[in-house]
């Protein structure tokens, strides 16, 4: 696609349901500062043994808390649920947004998360194209069991767009049969990481045989304001200490996202390497940060 034709990147944020302090009252500021600044999406996700607040949760109480901006659940880790019950409050979230919602689905790469629900980490995969197709033919008007539909059905026809959280080359190859696009993350704020996903996206599309680009979407934590440094590394620190305290450490210290110019920064680097959106992870709960937020994204115009 040249220039001329495509589309400027857009900018969404993220609820901070990683952060600490997430309550009623700065949710409802979140929702409603996303929904009235320059921002494309508000969305959360899954993870289960840490403090933050169900994904699925947040994203329906934003499908009625917002009027404008999508709504998107990033990631659900679909391997953890039934798919019958998944349909049906993606369904629902649909209907009550007016149609607003979208859904990035992944395996997760925690095995802790997946010991907590007893659910087997062997096959998820599997589990993940399986769940991805009855949730087609779920909201399509296919039955279950019992002959009776899942209903409600979506707003959206066909249900709710499906990106996925992939990143090697045989899961962006199984992504290319059912997703209209990826949804990435780059913990350092790297464009060129960014970029060589979206090219390997692109390259499994042509594998497959697909004529339509993939939606291509990555994001990264991010600070601003007072003590922004030590809000981001102290956030990213305790969000990835699953994996090791030196790893978490180490990440946390290199991670530079925490003043207005380098973020202007990045994102001017990832629209050039072909990205359709950039999702902020806030690292603080916050709602101040969004003013600064929202004048990073108007300075780009």
């Amino acid at each position: 696609m040249s220039n001329a034709t495509k589309q400027a990147m857009t900018v969404g944020v993220a609820l901070p349901q990683m952060a600490p302090g997430l309550d009623r009252d700065r949710l409802i500021a979140w929702c409603r500062g996303i929904d009235q600044g320059p921002f494309s999406s508000i969305s959360a996700g899954e993870r289960i043994t840490f403090h933050n607040l169900d994904g699925f949760t947040l994203c329906s109480a934003a499908s009625v808390l917002t009027e404008r901006v999508r709504v998107l659940v990033n990631v659900a880790v679909l391997p953890w649920h039934a798919p019958a019950l998944v349909a049906k409050e993606l369904a629902s979230m649909d209907v009550v947004s007016g149609g607003r919602v979208e859904v990035a689905v992944g395996v997760g790469g925690r095995q802790q998360d997946y010991a907590a629900l007893d659910s087997p980490f062997a096959g998820r995969h599997k589990r993940l194209d399986d769940s991805v197709h009855e949730l087609k033919r779920l909201w399509s008007g296919g039955t279950a069991a019992d002959g009776e539909q899942v209903g409600p059905l979506p707003m959206q026809v066909g249900g709710p767009p499906i990106l996925a959280s992939a990143m090697g080359p045989k899961s962006l190859a199984r992504a290319a049969q059912w997703a209209i696009g990826v949804s990435g993350f780059t913990l350092l704020g790297d464009a060129q990481e960014a970029g060589q996903l979206f090219r390997a996206t692109q390259d499994a599309w042509t594998t497959a045989g697909r004529a339509d680009k993939p939606r291509l979407v990555t994001g990264s934590f991010v600070s601003l304001g007072p003590n922004a440094a030590e809000n981001l590394r102290d956030f990213a620190s305790a969000y990835l200490q699953v994996f090791s305290p030196d790893f978490a450490r180490s990440l946390a210290e290199a991670m530079n996202l925490y003043e207005p110019s380098r973020l202007v920064d990045l994102l001017d680097k990832v629209e050039a390497e072909g990205a359709d959106e950039f999702i902020i992870v806030p690292a603080t709960s916050d709602p101040a940060m969004l003013d600064r937020l929202a004048d990073v994204v108007a300075s780009r115009r």
